[in-house]
């Protein structure tokens, strides 16, 4: 099939998916299954393989984020009843004042998004965000925006996740070099983020119903007047401090204890997102719930209320986990990737739009910055070892933008905050591209002074 046909394939499929979803209000995940059979039957995907591709494509990125999202959204669940996050919101806004909290919170998101990959940190905040959201009395975009989006720019940009990690290694550049680069570009690209997400701010969007019911700020009904009063804030920054810390100290053993080592073991088993929650999970039960004087009765409520709260993000993220295979499988980013090629485009530009096409062709910020790369690794044979980090660089950033329905991050972003798609649009993949872009920016600018 022509490069022409596939890329025009593509181009329709996303928008019959946007008429889908904002025009006919179908549901997203069923959008997203019937634009995926679409694509398979429509750039000859054998039949006997379009069921399969499907399952392939949803099976892998379940596997990685269902138990997280499940476990993530029991932990907000009991940190919410138990008047936690707001205990911690009143007194950081108290000390702060809100527009000062907003940019704390922006700050401690890029630090936590260093070692933890984006989904798995921005679950882990979601129950600071409402409850933050709750006491200042304004929209969970207020914060949501600017921490997932500076947690995004770490993840594409520092070698400590593996898109960058590994372009480094395709690339053969230097990995010290490539993180303190990543970090001196990630902080004015994050201030960035900041600023065009609170212009965004400045416009009411509409909530979905299911986080507006989050965000209700009236007690719950049934609740006494004699209830412990909520924990204090230390406790609750322990609790969302802990599976980032897990996280950590697991990622450190794998890399720095002798193979065989029975701790390196442990520390790989506790440390691997899943379990750091559900240890974080546990401790939540006991400190906030079963010392506390709650009832067996009353944690199993909570916590089973917490995942038909979490099966439409779970659902949504799934089909497009599905959608985005069935484009990679179709050749579709093959094709737009050697089309580019073909351009002879500079070394940093070439790797940015290369990788942003490839972004937004398939979903995947590591798959387009591992393609990309790949694509470059002859090229970048007579640069010297500052540029090949810094061509490095622009393929990550090309990951970072055109965030949209066919990335799986898009549904966990927008599902959480309660955003439609059109308002997902507007914010979300606008943000994510307006990053990149400045990213990119920044790191053209280097090239040329050096």
């Amino acid at each position: 099939m022509s490069t022409a046909l596939l890329l025009a394939i593509a181009t329709a499929s996303i928008v019959i998916l946007l008429l889908l979803v904002i025009k006919t209000k179908v549901h997203p995940f069923v959008a997203l299954i019937i634009v995926s059979l679409l694509v398979a039957i429509a750039t000859g995907i054998p039949a006997d393989n379009i069921m399969e591709t499907i399952f392939s494509g949803m099976g892998n990125l379940l596997g990685h984020i269902t138990i997280i999202i499940v476990l993530g959204a029991m932990l907000g669940a009991v940190i919410e009843a138990s008047g936690g996050a707001e205990s911690l919101a009143q007194r950081f806004s108290k000390s702060l004042g809100i527009k000062r909290t907003v940019a704390a919170l922006t700050m401690a998101a890029f630090i936590l998004g260093i070692p933890v990959f984006f989904e798995v940190g921005f679950i882990i905040v979601i129950p600071l965000i409402y409850g933050f959201t709750k006491v200042a009395r304004v929209s969970p975009l207020k914060f949501g925006l600017p921490m997932a989006g500076v947690m995004l720019t770490v993840h594409v940009a520092l070698p400590t996740h593996p898109g960058a990690a590994a372009a480094a290694g395709i690339l053969h550049t230097d990995m010290g070099w490539l993180m303190m680069l990543g970090i001196m570009i990630s902080i004015p690209v994050g201030i960035v983020g900041y600023f065009v997400a609170k212009a965004m701010n400045l416009r009411q969007y509409h909530l979905s119903v299911d986080v507006l019911e989050q965000l209700q700020l009236a007690k719950p009904e049934g609740t006494a007047k004699n209830d412990a009063p909520p924990p204090g804030a230390l406790t609750i920054t322990g609790l969302i401090i802990v599976p980032i810390l897990l996280i950590v100290l697991g990622t450190l053993a794998h890399t720095t204890l002798a193979e065989g080592s029975v701790l390196r073991s442990v520390m790989t088993v506790i440390g691997t997102p899943a379990i750091a929650l559900l240890i974080a999970l546990g401790l939540a039960a006991w400190l906030l719930g079963v010392r506390r004087g709650w009832s067996k009765e009353k944690l199993e409520d909570l916590t089973g209320r917490a995942i038909p709260s979490s099966a439409s993000v779970i659902l949504v993220a799934g089909a497009g986990g599905a959608f985005g295979k069935v484009l990679v499988e179709s050749g579709v980013g093959k094709a737009l990737a050697l089309t580019l090629e073909t351009l002879h485009l500079p070394l940093v530009p070439a790797a940015f739009i290369l990788s942003l096409a490839l972004r937004a062709s398939q979903g995947s910020a590591t798959v387009a910055i591992l393609t990309t790369s790949g694509l470059l690794s002859q090229a970048v044979g007579d640069v010297t070892d500052m540029q090949r980090v810094l061509v490095t660089l622009a393929a990550c950033f090309g990951g970072l933008g055109l965030s949209h329905v066919n990335d799986a991050g898009f549904w966990v972003v927008t599902r959480y905050l309660g955003l439609s798609v059109a308002d997902g649009l507007k914010t979300w993949t606008v943000l994510t591209t307006v990053m990149g872009l400045s990213g990119f920016a920044l790191t053209w600018l280097v090239w040329e002074i050096i």
